[in-house]
């Protein structure tokens, strides 16, 4: 192919694109690629994606599903991450034997 030709054809299908971060869905191709894979890339990367045959631009549905689980799982690795946070203080021994005082008086209030 020409390298003009081809390069025009990325710039034509990059100005049909909307989004500045489209989701893409690729295609099986001979050499092992994976077909069905959603991802999310650049304009530029998604026009040279779809001329070479590898991809082709998601649906509505398929790039709102996709988005949604990306932020679902973000979600979940906030809260993992929060719930490994692990806090303590080191107590002298004087403040501790002021909290188990204080806990022995609130067990037996005779």
């Amino acid at each position: 192919m020409d390298p003009t030709v081809y390069y025009q054809k990325i710039r034509a299908t990059e100005a049909t694109i909307a989004d500045a971060y489209p989701v893409v869905v690729s295609v099986a191709t001979a050499d092992g690629g994976k077909g069905g894979v959603l991802t999310e890339v650049t304009r530029e990367i998604a026009a040279k994606m779809i001329v070479e045959g590898e991809a082709a631009l998601a649906g509505s549905a398929q790039t709102a599903a996709f988005r949604a689980s990306l932020a679902a799982a973000k979600s979940a690795a906030g809260q993992a991450a929060a719930a490994s946070k692990v806090q303590f203080s080191v107590l002298t021994t004087a403040e501790l034997d002021k909290l188990k005082s204080a806990a022995d008086s609130l067990k037996d209030p005779a």
